[in-house]
């Protein structure tokens, strides 16, 4: 496994980042264990998680909310793995059903802090994450919360996701005003099918030097052979079929190359993530330890450049960056 510094912080973490989202819901916490076991022996330190996830990301408190952290905790609680690993999360979305259970009010930031902490069974989290901008909370009230955080040592970096490029110039500077390091990281929707943050989030995360962590690396499924599954007798959801049905022809091409290059689609769409020299690390979210396994084979596949540009072709991105990509 190869590491690499988690933006322009000294902290070095893997390039592929566990994503814990299923376990709770479509993985259950055996399952769950044996995943993380084999991710820190394959070499992964990076776990991303979210007081959310457990459940579907709606306010149904049966089903499963925070469970996804409660599995990480009773992981750690076996001992021998809380150093060996970089631990994330995220707060912002809805908890509980009272007007201040969500969102990124410095009430919220702390209490939902203090229930992760309680769920992972842990005293810190290395990485702490708002999970969206919230526009409706002063930007002071939420760097006044994170750093009450930082002081007290229960959080040591603080990143962001589905950050605008603005909202992010925005959260440097002010960090900067105050000589903080500010943002470590933000987490995008980035991958060869939707690419639109090439315009200005990803020039923003360069110029100020804030890893990228893509989420959604094989756009939910598309980017894993889906046509290849599909013919092998799997079924499609809704959602996912209509998206098949509108991208066909590009799939096409896309397993066709990848079949050219003998490698799996998966890999060859993570491998693409890994070659952006601003992305930190692309989160795997794996529902078996066997998709897992695959995965750990991206860090070390090397795509050349006409292999990269066959992609440009087959995936074409916004042109660039901003204004470039649309003006003279």
């Amino acid at each position: 496994m190869d590491y690499t510094h988690l933006g322009r912080t000294g902290l070095k973490v893997s390039r592929l980042a566990l994503g814990t989202m299923n376990f709770g819901e479509l993985t259950d916490e055996k399952t769950s264990f044996s995943i993380m076991d084999e991710a820190l022996d394959g070499g992964i330190n990076f776990f991303d998680a979210a007081d959310v996830y457990g459940g579907p990301q709606s306010l149904d408190m049966e089903k499963g909310f925070g469970k996804s952290e409660e599995i990480i905790g009773n992981w750690l609680a076996q001992g021998g793995r809380r150093d060996r690993i970089v631990l994330a999360t995220k707060v912002y979305q809805p908890m509980e059903t009272g007007p201040n259970d969500r969102r990124l009010s410095a009430y919220h930031i702390r209490r939902a802090c203090e229930a992760s902490l309680r769920r992972l069974k842990t005293d810190h989290i290395d990485l702490y994450q708002r999970h969206h901008v919230d526009r409706s909370t002063p930007w002071a009230e939420v760097r006044q919360a994170m750093e009450q955080l930082i002081r007290e040592g229960k959080i040591t970096y603080v990143g962001s996701s589905n950050f605008a490029a603005w909202d992010i110039a925005t959260a440097q500077c002010t960090a900067a005003s105050r000589n903080l390091l500010g943002l470590a990281s933000e987490q995008s929707l980035y991958n060869l099918t939707q690419r639109t943050i090439e315009l200005e989030v990803i020039p923003a995360l360069r110029h100020f030097g804030v890893g990228l962590i893509p989420w959604s690396p094989i756009g939910m499924g598309l980017l894993g052979g889906v046509l290849r599954k599909i013919a092998e007798g799997r079924r499609a959801t809704p959602q996912l079929q209509v998206q098949i049905d509108r991208l066909r022809p590009q799939l096409q091409a896309y397993e066709a190359l990848c079949d050219q290059l003998g490698e799996a689609p998966s890999d060859v769409a993570l491998a693409w993530l890994l070659h952006n020299l601003v992305v930190t690390a692309a989160i795997s979210g794996p529902r078996t330890v066997e998709q897992l396994h695959q995965n750990l084979k991206a860090p070390s596949l090397i795509l050349s450049r006409e292999t990269m540009a066959k992609l440009d072709e087959i995936w074409p991105g916004p042109g660039g960056e901003a204004p470039v990509a649309y003006a003279w």
